[in-house]
C-alpha cells in the first residue's frame, strides 16, 4: 500500500546498441511476455508501469530508444526530463559492450548530472555459457569504476529484469526525495530568515517610538516654564 495519494512520475530511458535486446527488456518488464522475434526499434516506444517502492507510489514511463547510429539526432531529444537511464550491453557481444563508455558520456552530456544510470548486461540466458565474451568480472569491475549498479539480465528467462528496473526506480525516486527536502529547508530557512527581519524592524521602530514620547514631554515641561 502506498503511504499517500501522491504520484511520482518518472521517465526511464533504455539505451545501447542495437540488438542488445532493449524492446525485450521493456515487454518483460511491462507485459510479462517475449518475443524471441527481432524487430528493431524505429525511433521511441514507451509503456507505462506503476511500481510501489518504499511504500511510495511511482508511475514509470519507460522509454526504449533505438540505437542504430542513423537514429542519433531522434534519441538525443528524449534524454530530457530523463530521471533513470538503464545502459544496456549484449553478453554475447563485445562491441556492445565497449559502446558503454560512449552512451555514458552521451548521458552525461544530455541529463543531469544526479541521474540515475544502472549498466545491465542482457542475453545471460541459462545456455549462454558457451557464447558468453563479457565476462562477469570485467563488467562489475567497469561498473565499480563508473559507481554504477550492475545487473546481468536475460529477458527471455526472466532474469533479473524486474530487479534492474526496480533499482533505477528507486534511485530516481530517493534523488527527487532528497532535492524535494533540500527545497523544503531552503524554504524554511527563507522563512525564518524574513520573520527574523521583521522582528528586528519592529523592534527598532518600538524604540524610536518611545524615545520620541520622552522628547515631546520634555518640551512640553519646558513651554510651562
Amino acid at each position: 500500500m502506498a503511504r499517500s495519494g501522491e504520484v511520482f512520475h518518472f521517465k526511464i530511458l533504455i539505451i545501447g546498441e542495437s540488438s542488445v535486446g532493449k524492446s525485450s527488456l521493456m515487454t518483460r518488464f511491462v507485459d510479462e511476455t517475449f518475443q524471441p522475434t527481432f524487430v528493431p526499434t524505429i525511433g521511441v516506444d514507451f509503456k507505462v508501469r506503476t511500481l510501489i517502492i518504499d511504500d511510495y507510489q511511482c508511475k514509470v514511463q519507460i522509454w526504449d530508444t533505438a540505437g542504430q547510429e542513423r537514429f542519433r539526432v531522434i534519441t538525443t531529444t528524449y534524454y530530457r526530463d530523463a530521471a533513470g537511464v538503464l545502459i544496456v550491453y549484449d553478453v554475447t557481444n563485445g562491441d556492445t559492450f565497449s559502446k558503454v563508455r560512449r552512451w555514458t558520456d552521451e548521458i552525461n552530456k544530455y541529463c543531469d548530472e544526479t541521474i540515475a544510470k544502472v549498466l545491465v548486461g542482457n542475453k545471460d540466458d541459462d545456455d549462454v555459457s558457451s557464447n558468453k565474451v563479457v565476462l562477469t568480472d570485467d563488467a562489475q569491475q567497469y561498473s565499480r569504476q563508473m559507481n554504477l549498479p550492475f545487473f546481468e539480465t536475460s529477458a527471455r528467462d526472466n532474469k533479473n529484469v524486474d530487479k534492474a528496473f526496480y533499482e533505477v526506480t528507486r534511485l530516481a525516486l530517493k534523488k527527487r526525495l532528497e532535492s524535494r527536502l533540500i527545497q523544503d529547508n531552503n524554504k524554511k530557512n527563507s522563512k525564518d530568515n524574513l520573520n527574523s527581519t521583521g522582528a528586528s524592524i519592529r523592534l527598532n521602530n518600538s524604540a524610536g517610538g518611545r524615545k520620541h514620547k520622552k522628547d515631546k514631554i520634555k518640551s512640553s515641561s519646558c513651554c510651562k516654564n
